[in-house]
């Protein structure tokens, strides 16, 4: 799909990375321009060329995030594909998302000069041709003809996910002034870092160093944040009530997405005409009466499935789907209904978007690992309710965080951007006796609570309340260990890249009252490539019995030793609020970050295996150490 800037296409993304990468109030950096995208008032106003996507599990949780006015899940705008043109002035190549110039000021690398948009010191240049050409030139710089102009490498940004321009005048006059200003960047050195930077005003000969928006020096002179919501074009309701904090333009903890995941699963017990009305209900939702479903058998191929049914008994489907509709219960949570699936694939029906398959268990992991599910065929709907800035959003489905959570629009939105992914996936359910025997020795409930003082710590760093709250217990760090170490195994085997496999964990302890729900102990580890990549079964054919086992147990004698050792074994749970994690680095255990449901938080190889370090946590202390 295209970004477009006043009209201008400036690029293209895809539309998977509107959920995690390029979303709603991010910086998109262009070759010659850095755009921020906008909120979904300015986005196209009657959503034809958006596609509609139905997940009715997943559309109810939203609701009772974002409230009962979301009406539905759609896809990104982008240009119908029977419309598209070489030609670059055809209306319909400018659909897609809208973006804005951001940051507002510019530096002209050769004469130094600094200075914002609104000066008119700066023209944009487009190329219909060669969007990715789009750029802004300074026209009377005195040192050259036209040189490109360059985004200021700057921004400030606040906790509750306000954006600014960096204040550089009050920044370099220590305060407001009067002073009709005239700004340079001069830099002394090639490193770029900011002891080298220095703010000169050429018409009162003031000078500052950029070192002193940093630290200590920053956290005494930078001005309070003015709730600025540039993607919103306004300005935050209430003051905010933190100070900003200055940061780099393209830093990676400049935005981060708040996305809500459901796996798209049938109902049991339904016939296979009700599950066939299932899969095309995006199509089928908009029919009126039974006359429209023979001229939709005409035009629309995808309704082939449904020849084996006359137009009456379709009807009479799609009249009970839709009161099955009036009288859906807002779910408790999203992985319940998924688990019911996983632990008794034998029930599980199958359709084209969920196909399951039980495998018998590795040789030598009966003891540990109570079922092998093979996804052959899985979708997955992610949705994008906000995002945050500074730090993550809520771990672990916290609710605390729904208040630093920043809208994308103004109003109460009535539709939410999402994309859907299908693939294939491995379930791997561990023994709830086994787990919860180890649980609770008392060497692994006493490092519990050492992970437990970390989990205050970090939250406290963040100032989230309770402190105590949503603490997943060592069940959960078990889990997480298992899918990381076995991710980057099957990474390596299976052809798909790291980026695109991905972990969903299902964990869960037993009430202690003994009443449901049910205890769940285990992890999906799945394609998330967004398109065919995901689904040529190169995943898939590593859950057969040998094969998994193979690589289990490489995964588990790899997670042993790690290239950081013994610094990485002595980590423990650190109190420090900076991290949450024990025995775990880049080398050995973590993921890219679209791969891991937490943000590579709650890990630790001394729960799974024996380290240089710890030996008494070991899940698998059974296994063979050759």
């Amino acid at each position: 799909m295209s970004t477009t800037n006043a009209k201008t296409i400036v690029g293209e993304l895809r539309p998977t990375q509107i959920m995690f990468t390029f979303g709603i109030g991010s910086l998109v950096d262009l070759p010659h321009l850095s755009v921020l995208v906008m909120g979904l008032e300015d986005w196209p106003g009657d959503q034809a060329t958006a596609r509609e996507i139905k997940e009715e599990r997943l559309l109810a949780t939203v609701r009772t995030q974002l409230g009962d006015q979301v009406l539905a899940l759609k896809s990104p705008p982008s240009p119908p594909p029977t419309k598209s043109s070489p030609d670059p002035f055809d209306p319909a190549r400018l659909i897609g998302l809208p973006v804005t110039t951001f940051p507002r000021w510019l530096l002209c690398p050769n004469c130094q000069l600094l200075a914002p948009l609104s000066s008119g010191l700066f023209r944009q240049r487009n190329d219909p041709y060669h969007p990715d050409r789009t750029r802004y030139l300074h026209e009377a710089c005195n040192k050259s003809h036209a040189p490109t102009a360059v985004p200021a490498r700057f921004l400030v940004a606040c906790p509750d996910g306000h954006l600014d321009d960096f204040p550089w005048i009050e920044f370099v006059h220590r305060g407001p002034t009067n002073c009709h200003t005239s700004l340079r960047l001069i830099e002394f050195g090639p490193g770029g870092e900011a002891r080298d930077l220095m703010i000169e005003c050429v018409t009162c000969s003031t000078r500052r160093f950029m070192s002193d928006a940093f630290g200590r020096l920053g956290e005494a002179s930078m001005p309070c944040c003015r709730g600025r919501r540039p993607h919103l074009r306004d300005f935050a309701e209430e003051p905010c009530k933190h100070q900003v904090k200055t940061i780099l333009l393209g830093a990676s903890n400049l935005w981060f997405p708040d996305v809500l995941t459901a796996l798209s699963i049938p109902v049991t017990g339904n016939s296979r005409l009700e599950q066939l009305v299932e899969e095309q209900w995006a199509i089928l939702a908009k029919v009126l009466n039974e006359q429209n479903i023979a001229l939709l058998r005409q035009f629309m191929p995808q309704l082939s499935s449904l020849v084996a049914y006359s137009d009456r008994e379709i009807w009479q489907a799609i009249e009970d789907r839709r009161q099955d509709d009036d009288a859906v219960e807002e779910p408790i949570d999203l992985k319940t209904p998924e688990w019911a699936m996983f632990s008794a694939p034998e029930r599980a029906p199958t359709t084209n978007d969920f196909c399951l398959t039980a495998v018998p268990t590795p040789a030598g992991f009966e003891s540990v690992i109570e079922r092998v599910v093979l996804v052959e065929q899985l979708r997955e709907v992610r949705a994008l309710i906000g995002f945050t800035r500074i730090d993550a959003p809520g771990e672990l489905g916290d609710e605390s965080q729904s208040a630093r959570r920043m809208r994308i629009s103004r109003q109460p939105p009535p539709w939410i951007p999402a994309a859907e992914i299908r693939g294939e996936g491995i379930f791997i359910q561990l023994r709830e006796a086994q787990v919860r025997d180890w649980s609770l020795q008392p060497t692994v409930q006493n490092w519990g609570n050492r992970f437990l003082e970390s989990h205050r710590a970090w939250r406290n760093q963040r100032y989230i309340t309770p402190a105590d709250a949503n603490f997943p217990e060592m069940r959960y760090i078990l889990l997480n260990s298992l899918a990381h170490i076995l991710m980057r195994r099957l990474s390596l085997a299976c052809g798909y890249t790291a980026a695109s496999i991905r972990e969903r964990l299902y964990s869960r302890n037993p009430n202690e009252e003994g009443k449901p729900p049910e205890p769940m102990a285990g992890i999906l580890i799945y394609t998330a490539a967004p398109d065919s990549e995901g689904t040529l079964g190169g995943l898939v054919s590593l859950g057969q019995p040998d094969a998994l086992g193979r690589h289990l147990r490489a995964a588990l004698n790899d997670a042993r030793l790690c290239a950081s050792d013994p610094l990485c074994a002595e980590h423990p749970p650190s109190n420090d609020g900076m991290t949450l994690h024990a025995a775990a680095c880049h080398a050995c255990m973590f993921a890219p970050e679209t791969s891991c449901e937490c943000g590579n938080r709650y890990l630790d190889r001394s729960v799974l295996v024996k380290t240089v370090e710890r030996e008494e946590l070991a899940f698998f202390d059974f296994l063979d150490e050759r």
